[in-house]
């Protein structure tokens, strides 16, 4: 299994310390000896990378991230990335949809998030706007998947209705989580996946150590449910786990809940 460190981040100074996270879920990853299905972890045996970074120059970052995951997905049959921020995951989404075009296959993009992320971008996209930059870029709208945004500007709300890109809100996983589950899981059926995990998306009673605390989130039970049930989808090609703040983080709450789901994902 590839885990790779991107170590990037460009929040508009709102983000600095999510560039130590990838080292800190791995030493608490150290920490668990198995899934909770009892699999074994063993730390030792991952294939570890890090795409090395220099948070300075945001245009040459966006490039050795577009680059080394390309590769990535070219040679592995499935990679999880750990960042950084949300912006990390423009680069490392545009890298997935051309390693998809070159395949002929039909890339699809599940987003876990309490925000949109789909602010006017500049020209290298912050976390708050990587995923209309994707779009821009040609990502199919159809095939993305909004799930949990719950803190969203009126400027982003008319982007996703013009767009047409589904979302899924908090209340549905409230009325039925077997139900939103399922509905998650068919929206990828038949189409190559990424996954894209914005540790906010979980409520910050979980999950505080995150630059933007929203309430009202999934518990960290019900995401690992999900997670586990997701992790079985055969055409699940890329992860990537972003937003976590160790400098923000209290009792190492946050970096712990990361480490968990790295391991039932891996």
């Amino acid at each position: 299994m590839f885990v790779v460190k991107v170590p990037g981040i460009n929040g508009l100074g709102k983000t600095i310390g999510c560039e130590k996270a990838g080292n800190e879920v791995l030493k608490f990853l150290r920490e668990i000896p198995s899934t909770e299905s009892g699999k074994p972890i063993d730390v030792r045996l991952l294939d570890l990378e890090e795409i090395h970074l220099d948070n300075s120059d945001l245009e040459l970052n966006n490039n050795l991230i577009y680059k080394n995951s390309l590769n990535f997905f070219k040679t592995q049959p499935k990679t999880i990335f750990l960042g950084g921020d949300h912006s990390v995951s423009y680069s490392l989404g545009k890298a997935f949809l051309d390693n998809c075009k070159s395949q002929g296959s039909e890339p699809c993009l599940i987003v876990f998030d309490a925000h949109a992320d789909c602010m006017p971008s500049m020209k290298e996209p912050t976390h708050e706007e990587w995923l209309r930059k994707l779009v821009e870029k040609g990502f199919p709208t159809k095939n993305i998947l909004l799930v949990g945004a719950r803190t969203i500007w009126q400027e982003e709300i008319k982007f996703l209705k013009e767009k047409g890109i589904r979302t899924i809100s908090m209340n549905q996983f409230v009325e039925n989580l077997q139900d939103t589950c399922e509905i998650i899981m068919e929206f990828s059926n038949r189409k190559e996946l990424y996954v894209s995990i914005d540790i906010d998306f979980i409520d910050p009673v979980f999950a505080p150590g995150t630059g933007y605390r929203e309430p009202g989130g999934l518990s960290s039970r019900d995401f690992l449910y999900l997670i586990q049930r997701m992790n079985k989808i055969k055409n699940l090609r890329g992860v990537d786990i972003v937003e976590i703040n160790p400098d923000k983080d209290e009792e190492n709450k946050t970096i712990k809940l990361g480490a968990k789901i790295l391991a039932e994902i891996i």
